[in-house]
């Protein structure tokens, strides 16, 4: 009515503004193209699936639930004695009730898949979803079932054939529990009919009739089960009248004994005897009342019976009866396209199972994943079908193909995704809070709840007469999915520079969690033999790996020549000669974006964590390369590092004997009364390096190499004390580790621990216990914390890397002493000396300020503060620290400069005062934060390697100098990293 009134509004609005023929035209036309689309939307509505869904969802959750309740009857019934008979039959009544409405649900559902497919054969489609494809010549069969099924379209046909295989798969599993139910039941029903209704029309109807009551009692002959008959003695059935008011009323004993099926044939064959008298064709049908001499109510009741009889045989068959009813096969099949396209074959992109499966992967939805291996059944109806119907080998084995290709994608494809969920759900989870807590969507990096549990326990997954360990088959994929994303962050991280190891240890740590996860549900690889097995160095003799090696290839051709230690801030400065090309580091894979953090918004926050950390290096890149490193490769790199820094001192010897040449071979003090003006004049001329240039170069660079290398190892010792204490505090307690009254720490117990002591007395008391099961268990358990104890007090007295390195370079600088620090001749301090190292320092210091401030386009960052480590180390070791600070000629020059402040302070020329340090201002300011600088290294150096430990100079009390006094107590740099007593 709708319809109609709103044909009739339209055509009300346009009938005054066409002509008469037009009006009549438009009015057909419209009314016929409104028809047709208004029946094109109520078939689309009544056929596909996506329409009904809500109902078949609903009525899927209710009979599952009623189905169990009355299984839960019966089984109470079959554990149940003396179990009351009335209460019996209604339980197994409406068992009975429940089974026949779980045929008719899933024959309706079977129906309305098999009438979606009908609507979609018979209608493809016209244009392509994917935009992407548009320009592929397609064929038919992708028209009606690739491209013919929309997203929502191929969620409804799997969740519809997800609840018909359950219902299937729940109904097949109580075959047998349910069995004696449907016996009795369809025996009390024939049994009902033939002996009391059938009663009844002999003695009514069919008194008279002689031949309609033979094919009565035929049937009750045939059918009858005398012996359930109880209210009767057998010689009383037998002499029996029909006419005899005692036999209306019959008691039956439940049995289950149903009828054969050839009895059931028979019994329909004679009621279609006894109704069409042998005329099938009669007018009005079977039943049709048409002059066959049977009452209508007699005549209702055989055709109940009839119609019961069909639907017995279905009951009786009862395996048969739900294979044909959750028979899907008719979904596979595509012969009929592959004639028409003359094609040997689709892709697998068009088989409808497959499409199923896809739409339950990229939605991750968790309803649909648990029914992941629901469309695998259709390949199985249809292999079924293939060899018993159609009885075509060739058929089956192109099924069996198919589902080969199907499986293998969808292991290949299910592991990437549960590999990309637990990484998500490791990466959310380390994500820093601080980070989340500032973005304004935090929400978006959270991950949503999925559950693979159920798909981890599936270990026997029937397809196609196999049993397949689909858990082992994720489990393997997973393992080779492990190592192949670590297999790319190492490459990753060897593509990139020595910053990156702070996103290589993140990655690790997001690596190791998802690994943690992982293992709960499925039995891994151990995390750290994939570690090391992909960092190549499983065997126990290996010192070396690949994060080692990286790090050393680093270091050596990278971070020593081009790092620049500039006051606090630390940098890279890449070699402006573009030879260095690690920086180039290895793109995230475009279609494996889970091998970094799982999703696109963690990769995104993780690279900008990540990005903050690659601009210098300090301290948490060093405590991220301790902890990817480990304690069994960083001996290999320190030492690599020795090796490195004696290397650069050897080179060094005859650089700076070149530079000590071209000094002259007295140099006094600076005079005072030229002023700073006059003392620049005179340093000039004493340094003549104009020829030198290249080999002073060579030497800062040296210099720089040998600075940035200290840098590095003061890092490691930090970082190395920074775990030692967090691993100490953790164990303390443990150990029976308490503070003694001189600041060092001291064992409360001696001997034993308090741990060692705690599982002693347990294990002491437990072997006292005869009752006790095992009481081994706890002795291994004892004998175990006392050699974890002994592990632990073992790493309490750590030395210092710092000191070691110290150690190792002052021994070093042993072989070259008497080049670099000669002794005086006369016995006496020579202030005029110009050989000793420090000399030849203190010149280049010089210079390089003065040319830093003269040429501005030499910027002191070119080498930093890297030189003045090397340097002041290199003066310290060899006892030419007070020398220096005496003799340097930057510090002379700040000293004439502060006299002549003060001298000009005092007098009354105030032009002279303000203008007598113009143009030195900045050249001031470089040579104090210079000063400063060498203070600062020279402290520290005092505080971890104390001359009194090493190499002391004193003078005596006639003026005699003793150089390099050693003490007994100065630490082998060979033998042993220092060890701190207790």
């Amino acid at each position: 009515m709708k319809i109609a009134h709103w044909k009739m509004s339209w055509y009300a609005r346009v009938k005054d503004k066409l002509p008469i023929p037009i009006k009549l035209t438009c009015i057909i036309n419209t009314i016929v193209l409104l028809d047709k689309f208004l029946n094109q939307l109520t078939y689309q509505r009544h056929y596909l699936i996506v329409n009904h869904i809500g109902s078949i969802r609903a009525d899927h959750d209710d009979f599952s639930i009623r189905f169990a309740s009355a299984m839960n009857q019966m089984m109470t019934l079959k554990t149940s004695d003396g179990t009351d008979t009335e209460w019996s039959r209604e339980v197994k009544g409406n068992m009975y009730d429940m089974v026949v409405e779980g045929f008719q649900l899933l024959s309706r559902w079977t129906g309305r898949i098999w009438e979606q497919c009908a609507w979609k054969f018979s209608r493809p489609c016209k244009e392509v979803l994917d935009s992407n494809q548009a320009s592929t010549t397609f064929f038919d069969y992708e028209k009606v079932v690739r491209w013919n099924y929309t997203a929502e379209e191929r969620r409804a046909l799997l969740e519809l054939v997800g609840y018909i295989k359950s219902i299937g798969l729940m109904m097949q599993g109580c075959d047998t529990l349910v069995a004696e139910a449907l016996w009795e039941t369809i025996h009390v029903e024939v049994q009902d009919f033939v002996q009391d209704k059938l009663d009844v029309m002999l003695r009514t109807t069919f008194r008279k009739k002689k031949d309609l009551s033979r094919i009565l009692s035929d049937m009750r002959t045939l059918s009858a089960d005398w012996m359930a008959n109880s209210s009767k003695t057998e010689p009383e059935l037998q002499s029996m009248h029909h006419d005899s008011d005692e036999a209306r009323q019959n008691t039956f004993y439940p049995r289950p004994v149903a009828p054969t099926a050839a009895q059931i044939h028979c019994l329909q064959f004679l009621i279609c005897e006894l109704v069409s008298g042998g005329n099938l064709r009669k007018p009005g049908g079977l039943f049709g009342n048409s002059g066959s001499g049977i009452a209508v109510e007699d005549l209702k009741q055989l055709e109940t019976f009839f119609y019961k009889l069909s639907f017995f045989l279905h009951i009786l068959d009862y395996t048969a009866t739900i294979g044909a009813l959750t028979d899907l096969s008719f979904l596979w099949f595509r012969e009929f396209y592959l004639e028409s396209s003359r094609v040997i074959q689709f892709p697998i992109e068009c088989s409808l199972p497959w499409m199923l499966v896809d739409q339950a992967l990229e939605s991750q939805e968790a309803g649909l994943l648990e029914s992941i291996l629901m469309p695998f059944d259709i390949y199985n109806d249809s292999a079924q079908h293939a060899l018993s119907v159609l009885k075509q080998r060739f058929l089956y084995d192109e099924i069996e193909a198919e589902v080969d290709l199907s499986f293998d994608l969808l292991v290949h494809k299910l592991n990437e995704i549960i590999f990309s969920y637990y990484k998500s759900c490791a990466a959310s989870e380390l994500l820093d809070k601080s980070f989340v807590a500032a973005c304004e969507d935090s929400d978006k990096y959270n991950v949503k709840p999925l559950r693979f549990e159920i798909i981890f326990k599936l270990r026997r997954v029937k397809v196609l007469g196999r049993t397949i360990n689909l858990r082992s088959l994720i489990t393997q994929r997973m393992n080779k999915l492990f190592r192949e994303n670590m297999d790319f962050l190492l490459e990753r991280f060897e593509n990139g520079d020595l910053c990156g190891i702070v996103e290589l240890q993140l990655q690790l740590e997001i690596l190791e969690l998802t690994h943690h996860l992982l293992s709960k549900y499925l039995e891994l690889d151990s995390y750290y033999l994939v570690l090391h097995e992909m960092q190549e160095n499983l065997s126990l003799v290996s010192y070396s790996s690949r994060i080692a090696t990286q790090i050393c290839n680093e270091m050596r051709n990278d971070f020593l020549p081009n790092f620049v230690m500039c006051n606090t801030t630390q940098r890279f400065v890449r070699s402006l000669r573009g030879t260095h090309q690690s920086s180039q580091r290895t793109n995230l894979p475009s279609g494996k974006p889970y091998f970094y953090c799982g999703s696109q918004d963690l990769n995104v926050a993780y690279q900008s964590i990540a990005g903050l950390y690659r601009d210098f290096f300090g301290l948490p890149h060093m405590i991220a390369a301790v902890k990817v490193l480990g304690s069994r490769s960083l001996p290999g790199i320190l030492r690599a590092l020795l090796d490195h820094m004696s290397t650069k001192i050897t080179s060094m010897v005859p650089k700076v004997a070149g530079l000590q040449e071209a000094l002259p071979k007295a140099v006094g003090l600076l005079p005072f009364d030229g002023g700073i003006a006059g003392c620049q004049k005179f340093i000039n001329e004493i340094l003549t390096w104009e020829e030198k240039t290249e080999l002073r170069t060579e030497v800062l660079h040296d210099l720089k190499e040998i600075g940035n290398a200290l840098y590095w190892i003061s890092l490691l010792d930090i970082a190395l004390r920074e775990l030692d204490s967090a691993q100490f505090m953790q164990t303390a307690s443990w150990l029976g580790v308490i503070p003694g009254n001189d600041g060092q720490i001291k064992l409360a117990y001696t001997g034993h621990t308090p741990l060692t002591i705690l599982l002693n007395s347990a294990a002491n008391a437990v072997v006292s216990n005869p009752a006790f099961p095992n009481p081994s268990s706890l002795l291994v358990m004892s004998k175990q914390a006392e050699a974890a104890c002994l592990l632990y007090k073992s790493n309490m007295n750590s030395g210092s890397v710092l000191e070691y390195a110290l150690a190792f370079t002052s021994a070093a600088l042993d072989k070259h002493y008497s080049k670099w620090s000669a002794p005086p001749k006369t016995g006496f301090i020579d202030i005029t000396t110009s050989k000793d190292f420090y000399r030849v320092f203190s010149g280049l210091q010089f210079v390089y300020l003065e040319e830093t401030v003269l040429d501005p386009s030499r910027k002191y960052e070119a080498l930093g503060d890297s030189v003045a480590w090397a340097s002041c180390t290199i003066m310290y070791l060899l006892g030419q620290q007070q020398h220096f600070e005496l003799f340097d000629f930057s510090y002379q020059f700040l000293n004439v400069a502060e006299v002549e402040n003060a001298s000009v302070s005092f007098t009354a020329d105030r032009t002279r005062g303000s203008n007598f340090s113009q143009g030195y201002e900045k050249l001031l300011e470089a040579m104090r934060k210079a000063r400063r600088l060498n203070n600062f290294v020279f402290s520290i150096l005092r505080a971890r390697c104390p001359l009194e430990d090493k190499v002391a100079c004193a003078i005596k009390q006639s003026g005699a100098p003793l150089h390099r006094v050693k003490f007994a107590n100065t630490v082998s740099a060979f033998e042993t990293l220092p060890q701190r007593t207790a």
